[in-house]
């Protein structure tokens, strides 16, 4: 089949651009694939492209089963995890986009709901959905597929920052409605001081207030791995209650990130959990910060928590610091870690100052012997 200029000439623009893709469809959006695969050049746009019909494989992409399979939650769900995965297999700072659509469309039984679709694109500077509500009965499943198809490449074309848009055939009450979701506003806003922290939700929704964590994970991901979410899991079964994580941007042992370091690691959690991203790098800060929250650390973050070199090597004012996170209400929760003597230590084995064997709680039955420092050595990229 001879395909049409307009087409063509877009598709070659994106394989000629420097941003590659992940694409997940389910529902529609397959002749979008197809047009890709069919103009040369498509391996250097498309890392990886998969298609979810059934409900067990959309489930075990997610990893975790939607309220809805077609709605724009889903949708950036979708597209986080589709950037997490090109996350994955990209060359070193290679641009990467996450690319979703979900869709109802026409089928050979009849529908009681709209026709429509969700489209989203999600790379680490922002989040861009797009919906669309199809006029029901005036077109054909064929016709149907390809406007959402033509629709998907737009979106593409979107986050490749390609300056061009293929034409849509929309009857007169139609529109397609655009929101876009910023992660560099925040993060600068974070930088100037102008707000102590914000969270990125696991479906990109931005907040700044009303947030109240009951547990969070601190760490500086780098990467983010596997030993970090099984820690997660761990702990969110032993509390009863989900966990977030927290990246300081400012680190008491190590410089400051950058902006852009930041929003490339708040990417690694995208469509899977939250992660609120602060200004607080002492835990005492922290805690001021969140309030009755439980941080889950490691045996080694708990060593240094009880470190008076903290503490401007004053005993005292270690004491002090415990004294106000107890009066907070927050506690910490602690896995056990091998040292670098391959010695396996849990929180028995640290000196706890005499009032506070309260405010550290071990996490049984919990060992996952893998470090960012190893993955980073070893040239991995952290966990899927």
């Amino acid at each position: 089949m001879i395909m049409e200029p307009e087409l063509q000439s877009l598709i070659q623009a994106m394989h000629d651009a420097p941003q590659r893709i992940v694409l997940v469809i389910a529902g529609a959006g397959s002749q979008a694939l197809a047009w890709l695969l069919q103009v040369p050049g498509a391996s250097r746009t498309l890392i990886e492209a998969r298609v979810l019909y059934e409900s067990r494989a959309f489930a075990a992409f997610l990893q975790q089963t939607p309220k809805q399979y077609v709605a724009a939650k889903t949708g950036r769900m979708l597209a986080g995890r589709a950037l997490t995965q090109a996350q994955l297999f990209r060359d070193e700072q290679e641009p990467v986009v996450g690319v979703a659509c979900t869709a109802t469309l026409v089928t050979d039984r009849p529908k009681r709901g709209a026709h429509r679709v969700h489209i989203a694109t999600w790379q680490p500077a922002g989040l861009v959905t797009y919906y669309l509500e199809l006029e029901k009965g005036s077109r054909s499943r064929v016709e149907e597929e390809a406007l959402v198809s033509r629709l998907l490449l737009n979106a593409v074309a979107g986050g490749m920052g390609i300056d061009r848009r293929l034409s849509l055939p929309l009857r007169s009450a139609e529109q397609v409605e655009c929101e876009t979701i910023d992660f560099t506003q925040p993060t600068q806003r974070l930088f100037r001081k102008e707000i102590p922290f914000f969270g990125v939700y696991a479906d990109g929704r931005v907040r700044t207030t009303g947030i109240h964590p009951q547990t969070l994970l601190p760490g500086a991901f780098n990467p983010l791995h596997q030993g970090h979410l099984s820690l997660a899991r761990h702990a969110a079964e032993f509390l009863g209650r989900p966990v977030a994580f927290e990246l300081s941007a400012v680190n008491v042992d190590k410089p400051a990130m950058e902006p852009s370091t930041v929003r490339e690691r708040i990417a690694q959690f995208a469509g899977r959990w939250p992660i609120y991203v602060s200004n607080a790098p002492t835990f005492l800060e922290k805690a001021r910060l969140f309030p009755g929250v439980t941080f889950v650390t490691g045996y080694d973050t708990a060593r240094r928590i009880l470190h008076p070199r903290y503490y401007q090597h004053s005993t005292t004012q270690m004491v002090a610091a415990l004294a106000e996170m107890k009066e907070l209400g927050c506690r910490f929760l602690v896995a056990g870690r091998v040292d670098t003597g391959d010695v396996y230590q849990t929180i028995t084995d640290l000196a706890l100052p005499a009032g506070f064997a309260d405010l550290f709680v071990p996490l049984p039955n919990f060992r996952q012997d893998i470090s960012s420092t190893m993955l980073r050595a070893a040239g991995k990229r952290g966990s899927r």
